[in-house]
């Protein structure tokens, strides 16, 4: 059960922030939250001592800031969350959230293997700053993660989330695709408002754009290097590492998608496979701590 603490903080997340969003809905607005765009997933920087580096987070942000994206995201598999503790977590969110500009979005991954531990982290991201909250699949017992199991999960959680939520798969690190069933199904809850996909299964995104188009529900391909494809088949953005060092490259790539310069679209996706590979291959997390970092 959650504690009273975590009760106080949901029953007051409830009267701020989904009075914000599903209050909006009931009102008649019937929309949720927008989160098309692209998002660079921020990286967490540390000191030679492996301690978070906050000066050089900010930095980063003021840089990135000078791009068109729609927001960013943070504490997702760039920002190597498995490696800090709660408290780094939320300083990290709420650091960001100061230093980025005020009109971007915040999507913070809120994610943990229980879900009572992700209902507390969601809650707290939302009072230190978060727009919405990006959770990944609690995978350690991934052999009992059912579609009905991570229903189950991601409804308690987006029950009480004052945010709203974005559905992550990302079965490279969790080895746990989230079935395209169970998308289905959490597409009708009214605060689950997407999904970032990382897969790379285009057909997949496709079928998820197919299977959720009578709600009002998201799709944000997980890599630049099948962004292009993710549009074709109906998503609406990306969250792409290799925004972080060719910003303005993955915002064209974008823009040529949206207006429909299909071909120059293809030239430009066709130049970013190369160096989207170089970040996955140089772009591992090291560890904070130490045990996968080189001597």
């Amino acid at each position: 059960m959650l504690g009273p603490r975590v009760w106080s903080s949901v029953r007051q997340g409830l009267s701020r922030g989904l009075f914000r969003t599903v209050g909006a809905w009931a009102s008649g607005e019937g929309k949720k939250v927008d989160i098309a765009g692209i998002y660079p997933p921020v990286t967490t920087p540390f000191t030679a001592t492996a301690e978070v580096d906050y000066e050089k987070l900010e930095e980063n942000l003021h840089k990135l800031g000078t791009f068109p994206f729609r927001g960013f995201v943070v504490q997702g598999s760039n920002g190597e969350f498995p490696f800090l503790t709660s408290s780094e977590r939320l300083e990290v969110v709420s650091r960001v959230r100061q230093a980025m500009p005020k009109d971007k979005l915040l999507l913070a991954g809120s994610g943990c293997e229980s879900t009572q531990a992700t209902v507390e982290m969601t809650v707290s991201m939302a009072q230190v700053g978060a727009d919405a909250a990006m959770v990944v699949t609690p995978c350690y017992y991934s052999g009992r993660m059912s579609s009905a199991a991570l229903i189950h999960h991601y409804t308690k959680v987006a029950d009480l989330s004052p945010i709203p939520v974005v559905l992550y798969s990302v079965p490279a690190n969790t080895g746990l695709d989230l079935p395209v069933d169970a998308v289905v199904t959490l597409s009708q809850h009214p605060n689950i408002v997407g999904i970032k996909d990382s897969g790379g299964d285009v057909t997949r995104i496709g079928l998820i754009v197919h299977k959720t188009r009578r709600q009002d529900f998201q799709v944000l391909a997980g890599s630049a290097g099948f962004l292009l494809a993710g549009y074709a088949v109906g998503a609406v953005g990306g969250v792409c590492a290799l925004a972080n060092v060719l910003g303005a490259q993955v915002c064209q790539l974008e823009r040529l998608c949206l207006t429909g310069q299909w071909e120059d679209a293809q030239k430009l996706q066709h130049r970013l496979i190369e160096p989207n590979t170089a970040t996955k291959q140089l772009g591992l997390p090291l560890g904070k701590r130490g045990c996968l970092r080189p001597s």
